[in-house]
């Protein structure tokens, strides 16, 4: 005989055992539920809706000068702005850099060139861009000495 036949003892040990699970369960349930339940719903936020201050940005360098889209990247987070982006532009190189307000008030735009201590905003809706903000760096950055990388 074994330690589950014993009088009875099998069906108790069963017993106590699914319910132990179930109870478990439930209360890791709860557990996850209560302490992920708002991060599940900021993840599925449209972006910039409801995002208050946060000014998203993209940095793309025009020009050939290497390191100049790291190094304005640099400026523009030690001002609070947030770059999710930074890389090349396809495009040919511009001389102006440019800062274009993709949605949002014109401010941001402005914030921007404050930051870079270059460049002219103007406003260019791209519903298409999950960004407040593009950057389009241009050879009067590069020529400011601000490409160097720190």
């Amino acid at each position: 005989m074994g330690i589950l036949e014993q009088s009875g003892r099998g069906r108790f040990v069963v017993v106590a055992l699914v319910a132990l699970g179930l109870i478990g369960g439930t209360v890791a349930a709860l557990f996850r539920a209560s302490k992920h339940g708002a991060s599940v719903e900021r993840a599925r936020a449209i972006p910039g809706e409801g995002e208050g201050e946060r000014v998203v940005v993209e940095v793309l360098n025009t020009t050939p000068s290497i390191g100049l889209a790291r190094a304005a990247t640099r400026l523009l987070r030690d001002a609070g702005l947030d770059v999710v982006y930074f890389g090349s532009d396809p495009g040919p190189p511009i001389d102006s850099t440019q800062v274009l307000v993709r949605r949002g008030p014109a401010s941001t735009g402005e914030q921007v060139v404050r930051a870079l201590h270059a460049g002219a905003a103007r406003t260019a809706p791209d519903p298409g861009r999950l960004v407040d903000v593009t950057v389009r760096l241009g050879r009067d950055f590069a020529a400011a000495g601000r490409a160097r990388d720190p």
